[in-house]
């Protein structure tokens, strides 16, 4: 028996991608039909039904034109199964019945003027002038639609910020807002841990297990891919930031995306550093630079993420409220690491980037030019080859630190100086001896302080709580580990200052307009939401040349 294929255009004739998919299942469900497929005309749809042999010849790339094709055991069976395609349709049309659909966003915010979101999942070459129009409107906006452009996402997250509202998006496939899930989000309970994704399925994988654990959701953002892209600069993950942080019912926040680039990787931290929350971050295959930082605890995988937030919150607060060091930041001032052990000065330098930015040194990616002259942030390791020719190890002998650390110390740019001190057997007899007046001038010039690692143990012959007691006396403040050190140092050259958020939008009922695939509507019905579908068409008809006219004409 011959196979038969027959097929339609329809010109201008738009439907949402699910749509589509129950039109084609549903005529692939016909008597005698073997396969079908029912898309808009664009090239990547077309090369799909090229590679299930659905694509008759003579069809070109054409957005706005709807293209229904059906394979069947003969033509009588493909020409009847086309025939029923108006009474499929129909059919969602009946369930429809008597539900009034605006035609446009700004027929939609009439009918629901007190809406605050905008949903959206139009196809991406018209998804930003949606994003536009609902910015122009005040509202917030989450958006799926993927294909946007780079241009257009900054020029949608900066308009944002300066209306103090929110883009989730583009390419946000997941959020929940005060209960209510947006897009393909899980059902969870609420709860007091708040999340900031630029991963999507990140976000479902960690809320889910928060929920399995029995701890909940407060709030979830998604970001969109590229917004911790250095071209975007984590404009709304920091919004979300400071939103969570500005929350009462948000008691941990996690932060979760795939490596973002270094310089917003810094700007993030510090965002997450000036919250006085616990803050779980996992950027996903990206070393974490500690186990913790102040307030900030890293995960290495996305159980982990959820289970450390659990346990946090489980936490007494005084656990975790008190990470800051004594003393206030002055956010100006550089740092210069003066360090004899070199697999400490690497640990410290580690830390020390994600909080501060570039950090030059002798050892790792960003070199100095010439290691005898400090630049910017800088961390030395005295130990290395370029040191020690000629002369012992700095463990041994003080002579070189002790000249740098002068150095440094009369630089008025410096303001903050970290050392390590190694005790044991075969290093220095009593280097607090000489380092303690040493630290001791430097701190009496001028307004600087000092930290020092120092690490040994009660046994060792330089009397580890002597040399701790001598440093302390000469004003230097004195950690047992790198972190404390790291912690130390953020603290004093971090500004800890984040603009005021205002949480209206987290407390009041979710209202919101879907322009988009109806799916989204419906979740949002079926959560108890207030919400209003707006049966969207391309403008101009999907025609490219009519819009071209219609936009010079608005302009």
């Amino acid at each position: 028996m011959k196979i038969q294929t027959a097929h339609e255009i329809r010109p201008g004739a738009y439907y949402d991608s699910v749509v589509l998919m129950q039109l084609q299942r549903a005529l692939t469900g016909l008597p005698e039909v073997q396969d079908a497929g029912a898309v808009m005309a664009t090239a990547a749809n077309l090369e799909l039904l090229a590679q299930n042999d659905l694509l008759p010849d003579g069809i070109d790339p054409a957005p706005e034109n709807l293209v229904i094709v059906v394979r069947a055991e003969n033509e009588a069976a493909a020409e009847q199964a086309l025939g029923q395609v108006d009474e499929l349709l129909a059919r969602r049309r009946a369930v429809q019945a008597g539900e009034f659909r605006p035609r446009s966003l700004r027929a939609a915010v009439k009918l629901l003027p007190e809406a605050e979101w905008v949903l959206i999942s139009v196809p991406g070459r018209y998804a930003a002038a949606v994003a536009r129009e609902a910015l122009g409107s005040g509202r917030h906006v989450f958006l799926y639609s993927d294909n946007v452009s780079l241009e257009d996402e900054i020029v949608l997250k900066r308009s944002a910020v300066e209306r103090g509202l929110l883009v989730m998006g583009p390419d946000c496939g997941t959020a929940i807002v005060n209960g209510v899930g947006f897009g393909f989000a899980n059902r969870v309970r609420r709860g007091g841990i708040g999340m900031v994704g630029a991963s999507g399925t990140g976000i479902q994988a960690i809320s889910a297990r928060i929920h399995q654990r029995g701890a909940g959701i407060s709030h979830a953002f998604g970001t969109g891919s590229r917004d911790l892209k250095s071209a975007v600069g984590g404009l709304t993950a920091m919004q979300c930031i400071d939103l969570l942080g500005s929350d009462p019912d948000t008691h941990v926040i996690v932060l979760v995306s795939k490596p973002p680039d270094p310089e917003v990787t810094v700007s993030v931290l510090q965002r997450a550093w000036a919250i006085r929350k616990p803050v779980v971050v996992n950027f996903v295959g990206h070393a974490a630079p500690a186990r913790r930082l102040g307030n900030l605890y890293f995960a290495n995988s996305l159980s982990e993420t959820a289970d450390m937030a659990v346990d946090i919150l489980e936490e007494p607060v005084e656990a975790w409220a008190n990470h800051r060091a004594a003393g206030r930041s002055n956010g100006h001032g550089y740092l210069r690491g003066l360090f004899s052990g070199g697999t400490i000065a690497q640990e410290a330098l580690r830390g020390l980037q994600a909080l501060l930015g570039p950090v030059y040194s002798n050892f790792g990616e960003l070199r100095l030019a010439d290691s005898l002259v400090s630049q910017s942030h800088t961390m030395l390791d005295l130990g290395g080859d370029e040191f020690t020719v000629g002369r012992l190890h700095p463990m041994i002998d003080n002579d070189l630190r002790l000249r740098r650390l002068r150095r440094e110390a009369a630089d008025p740019e410096v303001g903050l100086i970290l050392l390590d001190v190694v005790l044991g057997a075969g290093a220095h007899p009593d280097p607090a001896a000489e380092l303690g007046p040493a630290i001791e001038n430097a701190l009496s010039a001028r307004e600087l302080e000092v930290g020092v690692i120092l690490v040994g143990t009660d046994e060792d012959p330089q009397d580890k709580e002597a040399q701790r007691s001598r440093l302390i006396e000469a004003g230097a403040q004195v950690f047992d580990d790198t972190a404390e050190a790291v912690n130390f140092a953020a603290e004093r050259l971090v500004v800890s200052q984040r603009p005021p958020a205002d949480t209206g939008i987290l407390s009041r009922p979710v209202t919101a307009i879907n322009v988009g695939l109806e799916i989204f509507y419906e979740s949002l019905i079926g959560q108890g939401a207030r919400a209003v579908q707006v049966e969207w068409r391309p403008p101009a008809g999907g025609d490219e040349r009519l819009q071209a006219i219609l936009q010079k004409l608005k302009g």
